[in-house]
């Protein structure tokens, strides 16, 4: 009986080990998609200024092949392997009058890419991240910008599928 006993304890005090270990690991692995949320999933966008836009287009497009918009061009590519999820990536020139890389004097933003901007807001704003203004939604993405650690605007983007 008492062997029985010892077997029935060590059964039920492996099973309680296994349970705390599948529980902590699960923990851990929603920890861990937390901080990978923060990480960017690539660059949708670079922005400069330049003295006059229009040229610099014209002088792309006629230079490097670039088919350009009153936006700049946007390069598609897939974000999967299997090549059925296209995405894109954003080049604008500014004028060198504008003011939409303001706060900063630069004369370059990057645009980057992010899958859950709310909740990436809600991080940056509880690790002290300088954030330049509101969320504004279009039709195509999500948008915000921060200050990185140097001070250069940073523009986020999640985009809309």
């Amino acid at each position: 009986m008492k062997k029985i006993n010892r077997i029935i304890l060590v059964v039920l005090l492996l099973s309680v080990t296994f349970y705390f270990g599948f529980a902590f690991k699960s923990y851990l692995s929603s920890t861990n998609k937390n901080q990978t949320m923060k990480k960017v999933t690539g660059i949708g966008g670079i922005f400069f200024k330049s003295k006059d836009p229009k040229k610099t287009m014209e002088w792309y497009h006629k230079h490097l092949g670039l088919e350009t918009n009153s936006y700049g061009t946007s390069f598609e590519w897939y974000e999967d392997s299997t090549g059925t999820k296209k995405a894109q990536t954003q080049w604008s020139p500014f004028p060198d009058s504008t003011t939409y890389f303001q706060p900063t004097q630069q004369d370059f933003m990057i645009n980057y890419r992010v899958d859950n901007l709310e909740a990436l807001i809600v991080e940056l704003k509880k690790d002290g991240v300088t954030i330049v203004d509101e969320m504004e939604t279009y039709p195509y993405g999500k948008f915000i910008h921060i200050l990185d650690g140097d001070g250069n605007k940073v523009e986020l983007w999640e985009p809309i599928e």
